[in-house]
């Protein structure tokens, strides 16, 4: 299918790595202009080895700052933004019993002001030229909480609230915003957070890893191919009439009607 995405310029921000380096490659191969964002330059490098034709720019998106330097050098370099993903950051998990404020703090800071310091400028200048599509690559654990991700589980639900509340407020002006709330997915952040799983209940990783999947009707993780296909579809003219939604893929973890 054409997505009808030719030449459109694309952010992805966390577009080194994971589910944002997947997104990215995707929005290549359909022939947008691509840049990515992520706070490390190492990791841009390493990202760029592989995204022929992109642009990377190093920013620390928690810096509202940081991150307006970035949406405009971006634009410098592929012109104004029509697409924006935002898949940066993600929230320590920590068990219940080391919780401090600082840790809930530190959670909002890196996944919910990660996103709103980009879609900021960014939402508002869409609404200047009547068009644009901002998709949010979120997580399910807005929606079912679980003992280590509590802080970035309520970062999520926040993300969740915006994306809605966004999409409602700019409709009118030609903008979409949309969610994506991806289950477990193969990448070093899920195997990152499984770690603390192992340690909260005294197992192994590896056992970690299989209760993990075994809660999992399809029986396996996702893949972040699988994630951008559906972040392409959302962003492109194809989903012209698609807003103020959040899309699960769990593989039917939570089967909850919305």
């Amino acid at each position: 299918m054409n997505l009808d995405l030719e030449g459109k310029a694309v952010v992805v921000t966390g577009g080194s790595k994971g589910i944002g380096l997947a997104c990215a490659e995707a929005f290549l191969a359909e022939g947008a202009r691509v840049g990515i964002a992520s706070r490390s330059q190492a990791n841009i490098d390493r990202a760029l080895a592989r995204l022929t034709g992109a642009v990377g720019v190093a920013a620390d998106l928690t810096d509202a700052g940081q991150a307006l330097r970035m949406v405009d050098a971006m634009e410098r370099e592929i012109g104004p933004i029509d697409v924006l993903v935002n898949s940066a950051g993600a929230a320590k998990r920590t068990p219940p019993d080391e919780l401090t404020p600082a840790a809930w703090k530190a959670a909002m800071d890196a996944k919910y002001f990660s996103y709103v310091n980009v879609f900021d400028p960014v939402v508002k200048r869409m609404a200047e030229r009547g068009s644009g599509v901002i998709v949010n690559v979120i997580g399910n654990g807005g929606k079912v909480a679980t003992p280590t991700h509590l802080p970035g589980g309520a970062a999520n639900a926040a993300l969740m609230l915006a994306t809605a509340g966004l999409a409602t407020a700019y409709a009118p002006k030609g903008v979409r915003v949309v969610g994506v709330n991806p289950g477990l997915t193969n990448t070093e952040r899920v195997a990152e957070g499984l770690k603390s799983d192992a340690r909260l209940n005294g197992i192994s990783e590896e056992e970690a890893l299989k209760r993990a999947i075994q809660r999992i009707p399809l029986g396996r993780m996702a893949e972040p191919e699988e994630i951008a296909s559906l972040v392409l579809f959302l962003a492109s003219p194809r989903a012209s009439y698609v807003t103020g939604v959040i899309v699960s893929m769990d593989g039917a973890v939570a089967p909850i009607v919305v």
